[in-house]
């Protein structure tokens, strides 16, 4: 299926995948840096951001993600691009390296590797979060305006939540709010885990945030045990998802771990 997406750059091909509820747009502070040195192509998955609902029937989860997206990148004929992840990206990225259909991951605090006590906390965190953000979208310009209230609404994402634009803030928690497969992907992907990382024969990197509030950086020791020769970094003083809060930070990350 035909996804929307960003495409720009020069260099070896990378594929970013945002998480749930987001849209590509999340990856623009880290773009300019990363274009000089790579072929990007950041996508809205399936049911988010301005990409339409998968064809009826598809089983929500991140198994049809991940079928979606490579057949989205096989219609671009692009072959075993690198790919990087935040979140539920990250794990879809794992899951097309499984599949070989990439040659390096960056996985920047993968979901996939909580205990089943932390998965049930994920999951009400998320569930909390797009009440309000449902319950706002419609005031989300007024909101993201004031300082304060950016603050509260973006603090389990962001260390740093004042440093999100504005503009950028009121768009993110629409695009949250209005995502159709939110609350379908969010069940299937809270029941599931991640499996089968030896068959990964491709460089992984997983690089955990500091600061994460949603996926505590201790799951980082589980996901390089499940993936032989992983190497693990830390995005010091950044929150789940570290665009905002250290641009520079995290291309230097992706740039690194799609040198291989």
């Amino acid at each position: 299926m035909e996804l929307n997406h960003h495409h720009a750059g020069n260099g070896p091909q990378l594929v970013l995948i945002h998480g749930i509820g987001s849209r590509w747009q999340v990856w623009e502070p880290v773009l300019p840096q990363l274009e000089r040195q790579r072929e990007v192509i950041a996508v809205d998955l399936p049911g988010f951001g301005a990409s339409p609902m998968p064809p009826p029937g598809t089983p929500a989860g991140v198994e049809s993600l991940t079928r979606l997206v490579a057949e989205f990148l096989d219609g671009l004929g692009i072959d075993r691009p690198h790919a990087a992840g935040n979140s539920l990206g990250g794990w879809i990225a794992l899951e097309l390296a499984k599949q070989g259909r990439v040659r390096s991951v960056t996985a920047l605090s993968p979901a996939g590797f909580a205990t089943p006590l932390e998965a049930r906390f994920a999951r009400a965190s998320f569930e909390f979060t797009i009440r309000v953000a449902r319950l706002l979208a419609p005031r989300a310009e007024r909101v993201a305006a004031r300082p304060g209230l950016r603050t509260l609404t973006g603090w389990q994402f962001f260390a740093r939540p004042r440093q999100v634009p504005p503009a950028a803030a009121a768009a993110t928690m629409r695009a949250f709010a209005g995502a159709p497969w939110f609350d379908e992907t969010l069940t299937a992907a809270a029941s599931d885990a991640f499996t089968g990382g030896e068959q990964i024969q491709v460089p992984v990197t997983i690089a955990w945030a500091e600061k994460d509030r949603v996926l505590p950086p201790r799951q980082a020791r589980r996901a390089a045990e499940a993936i032989t020769n992983a190497r693990s970094v830390t995005i010091t003083g950044c929150g789940h998802v570290p665009t905002y809060d250290d641009p520079g930070q995290v291309a230097r990350v992706i740039v690194d771990g799609s040198s291989a």
